[in-house]
């Protein structure tokens, strides 16, 4: 299927947060060496947090436990700290959300692009909407999305398809006329089994690995370049 079959019908997009929209990893760095403090235990390099961000805080904190203490992930000594773990996180991840984050390039034009040309916006992201909502008001983006599902406003969070299925019958459209934009494997597998085309930009973090190996329908290098493809492709001429 070519791309202009793919994006020609699409009238609305779900965008992904964490490594779409933001650069987070300095904010996750931050909350996570709190939280290691007060566990005695050693920090966490951010090389090592881009690998492990993009499936909830649960997971993050399971991981940066593992790490440090080497051990699995549902592991019983891993067990045995995950609820101090996730308490200390969550207070420290509150009291530093997006200080310490930055937009990344032609988020805002790409945005006040897509709201020009009458898309219909959702952010659907794997962070807990606790985190979400007052991020995406502190950086100027909370304007811009009709809806905001955060990793536990629903039963299930990417790369399941529920969110995204629930964005569409929220807009009344089918998947085909909601395309999904996100950095990592996550939001692809979402979007192929809710039936949304997908973009994906090349400068997240996808857990560590090339977003080429990414099934999207292509990449775009900007949240701007995908509007311009989306526009190009649904205009008629």
């Amino acid at each position: 299927m070519t791309m202009v079959t793919v994006l020609a019908g699409v009238r609305a997009a779900i965008i992904d947060l964490d490594g779409t929209m933001l650069d987070t990893i300095p904010d996750f760095h931050v909350a996570l060496s709190g939280m290691l403090a007060e566990l005695e235990l050693p920090p966490v390099a951010r090389e090592q947090i881009a690998v492990m961000v993009g499936k909830g805080s649960e997971n993050l904190i399971r991981a940066v436990l593992a790490l440090q203490l080497k051990e699995d992930p549902y592991s019983p000594p891993v067990e045995a700290r995950f609820n101090v773990a996730m308490e200390a996180y969550q207070r420290h991840y509150l009291a530093i959300n997006g200080q310490h984050s930055a937009l990344y390039p032609d988020v805002l034009e790409g945005l006040q692009a897509m709201q020009a040309d009458g898309l219909r916006l959702a952010c659907v992201t794997n962070k807990p909407i606790a985190f979400t909502t007052p991020l995406l008001k502190l950086k100027g983006l909370d304007g811009f999305f009709e809806l905001v599902y955060g990793g536990d406003s629903l039963a299930r969070k990417k790369p399941d398809p529920l969110p995204l299925l629930t964005v569409c019958a929220d807009f009344g459209l089918q998947p085909a006329q909601v395309v999904a934009i996100g950095d990592s494997s996550n939001d692809a597998q979402a979007a192929r089994a809710a039936g949304c085309p997908v973009l994906t930009v090349p400068y997240g973090y996808n857990h560590g690995e090339s977003v080429q190996n990414i099934d999207s329908d292509g990449i775009v290098i900007s949240l701007l370049d995908a509007a311009r493809l989306i526009r190009s492709q649904t205009t008629p001429t």
